[in-house]
């Protein structure tokens, strides 16, 4: 019996050890962009048709994950003409890669409500390595995170032929993120 009652108390700690905080992404109060400077002038725009998985609890990172996954078919920068070119096979090639992925491996804090994830960015078939810096609070069983990570595009094949140097296009692009999560239910 002892047996029994330590196994179930081993058992208990490592799946609560296994599970962080499931959280639900506010999509209404939250926004995944992004900037980049063309022929002088910034530009922003946004991904309208996203989803996350987010688990994380900021007493248990080693136990944290997310995994993001954009619809590049939804970039929306006010402008018809170049939200259609991002489409095309020079810039994102939604015909055969329709999606980009961000999937973390890890998570640490780097003081305070600031934390930073190690994760792997695939756009059009290419996966690179990134590092995504964000400040994060939580306040009972909401969450509310801000963000801004720099990539340079070409890692991944973004903007091909006379697109491939930093003119008129600059290859530094700022991913931009507002994001406001609520706590699922246990």
């Amino acid at each position: 019996m002892k047996r029994l009652a330590a196994a179930a108390v081993a058992l208990a700690a490592l799946s609560g050890h296994a599970f962080a905080t499931e959280w639900t992404v506010d999509q209404a109060n939250s926004t995944l962009g992004f900037e980049v400077v063309i022929d002088g002038t910034t530009i922003s725009g946004t991904f309208t048709s996203w989803t996350a998985m987010i688990s994380f609890d900021p007493n248990d990172l080693a136990a944290a994950h997310a995994k993001v996954t954009v619809d590049l078919a939804s970039a929306h920068s006010g402008n018809e003409t170049r939200d259609k070119a991002l489409k095309t096979d020079v810039w994102f090639d939604i015909a055969k890669t329709p999606t980009a992925e961000f999937d973390t491996t890890a998570f640490r804090n780097v003081g305070g409500p600031v934390y930073e994830a190690e994760a792997n960015l695939t756009i059009r078939g290419v996966a690179n390595a990134v590092a995504l810096p964000f400040s994060l609070s939580i306040n009972g069983d909401e969450a509310h995170m801000t963000a801004r990570m720099p990539l340079i595009r070409t890692r991944w094949g973004v903007g091909q032929g006379e697109y491939e140097g930093d003119t008129p296009v600059a290859t530094n692009v700022d991913v931009v993120i507002d994001l406001t999560a609520l706590a699922k239910a246990p």
